[in-house]
């Protein structure tokens, strides 16, 4: 998988996760909003780690820096 996220996207998607699963773990959200918000926090979690996002491939979006070529 070809990585297409960049540093700061990827750290703004783990505070994100965090938010989300502090939030459904105090019950702050709960029901299936709590579960789906869980469920985003996973997928924010893990595309953060591997570096890649798929929707952003489906659309086109880079934000990793591109090291230029050498010619």
């Amino acid at each position: 998988m070809k990585k297409n996220m960049g540093k700061i996207d990827r750290i703004l998607r783990v505070i994100v996760a965090l938010i989300l699963a502090i939030l459904y773990f105090m019950n702050i959200i709960t029901g299936t909003i709590g579960i789906v918000a869980l469920i985003i926090a996973g997928m924010f979690l893990i595309t953060s780690l591997v570096g890649s996002c798929p929707p952003y491939g489906l659309f086109g979006i880079n934000t990793c820096k591109v090291k230029e070529q050498k010619k």
